[in-house]
């Protein structure tokens, strides 16, 4: 059947994808253009020394990669692992998992690492590992940031630290898919060798930028590594990038005005004043689900996220349904449980181009399915709580003190 759209905006609450900014959407929409023309090289140059900005690399070399995080993830290990390379990688819920299937695929010698789904990476088996790895025979560290299945952030420094301790040369490679640009991230100084981005999660552009940065070690690394790689290579791209002309394959021209825009307002606001705002979003969410009476899907406070957060059902309630209910009666999106936690979750997204009123009319329409589902929530508790913390804690905006 055909799906006519309700009243007034969907209340886009998923991990991702997220809101479009008005002035995004604006700059977007435009005819194609020549990418050979010196006006898109000139706008791409701008493009690639202000997305290191949001890594926080003055050393880093980027690439925007039409694809999406999936690709971004294989443009990594294809460029700086070989077939067969032992690699240490966690699996903390289905998106760490699903890229641990990833580098099996590409025959890299995975060693698996697992935690129970809602808690972090195990460090202390990653020390046993490297402390035990004298021949260095451990080629790269893969490790998702922040995990948006279970609501889970991983410690990077700590990881580092701990690379540092053993003076154990592996690379350490990131997914910062669901985290860059709304939580502290900081390549340099964590030591971090690559990292990755999607256009459709904090940047609040659409989907089809795969954003990666590698380091001089890593660009170092992928002028030996034997992996097959032809689209992902980026010898391709720094060939191009020598002549000036940058793009290998055809660009989206609309998502690269897109992201110039995207990028002005996050300068606009500034990257610490979002990882802030992401924080008040986060932290509030959570305070509404402790006043309803549930539990978050993280087990333990230093790795709650600030993206999003798994909410955990009673027994007698299918998450699922909680997520059906809200998009068929309050045009509200909500994330669904996957795999392991499938119909024991549901996720509250908090991510992006998005502000605390829109947070709490969306704690409002779940309180409303919650009891739908027969679950005894006193309607307004949580967008009490809620309130109340914001009420103390969101700044005037800047511009208009």
């Amino acid at each position: 059947m055909d799906y006519v759209n309700g009243p007034g905006r969907n209340h886009l609450f998923v991990p991702g994808p997220v809101n479009i900014p008005d002035q995004v959407i604006r700059a977007m929409s435009r005819n194609n253009e020549d990418y050979r023309s010196p006006a898109i090289p000139a706008l791409t140059k701008t493009l690639l020394e202000d997305v290191k900005k949001i890594f926080k690399t003055t050393t880093g070399t980027p690439f925007l990669i039409p694809t999406t995080g999936t690709g971004a993830w294989e443009s990594v290990l294809t460029n700086t692992l070989s077939p067969g390379d032992r690699i240490v990688s966690f699996v903390i819920g289905q998106f760490s998992l699903l890229w641990v299937d990833q580098q099996q695929r590409l025959k890299f010698n995975v060693d698996v690492v697992e935690s129970e789904w809602g808690r972090g990476a195990d460090l202390d088996i990653l020390e046993s590992k490297l402390a035990s790895d004298s021949a260095h025979t451990i080629k790269a560290i893969c490790i998702v940031h922040n995990e948006t299945a279970t609501g889970v952030t991983n410690n990077l420094a700590k990881v580092r630290q701990l690379l540092d301790a053993y003076q154990h040369p592996a690379l350490l490679l990131v997914d910062g898919v669901s985290s860059i640009c709304a939580l502290d991230f900081r390549m340099d100084e964590w030591g971090v060798d690559v990292a990755i981005t999607g256009s459709q999660k904090a940047l609040s552009l659409p989907t089809g930028i795969g954003f990666v940065v590698a380091s001089p070690k890593a660009i170092e690394a992928s002028k030996s590594a034997k992996s097959l790689r032809v689209f992902f290579d980026w010898s391709d791209y720094l060939k191009f990038y020598k002549m000036g002309t940058y793009w290998p394959y055809t660009p989206s021209i609309q998502l690269l005005y897109g992201l110039r825009a995207a990028l002005d307002l996050i300068f606009e606001e500034g990257l610490e004043n979002i990882i802030a705002r992401h924080n008040r979003l986060g932290t509030a969410t959570r305070l509404a689900v402790e006043a309803w009476g549930l539990k978050n899907c993280t087990q333990e406070e230093e790795w709650f996220s600030d993206t999003v957060t798994a909410v955990v059902v009673p027994p007698y309630i299918d998450g699922a349904e909680i997520v059906r209910r809200a998009w068929k009666r309050f045009n509200l999106s909500l994330g669904l449980g996957l795999n392991k936690v499938a119909g024991k979750v549901f996720r509250i997204g908090h991510l992006g181009n998005l502000n605390e009123l829109q947070l709490l009319g969306a704690l409002a329409g779940v309180e409303m399915i919650l009891k739908d589902v027969g679950y005894p929530v006193k309607l307004g508790s949580g967008v009490a709580a809620a309130s109340a913390y914001l009420q103390n804690n969101i700044p005037l905006i800047p511009s208009r003190i």
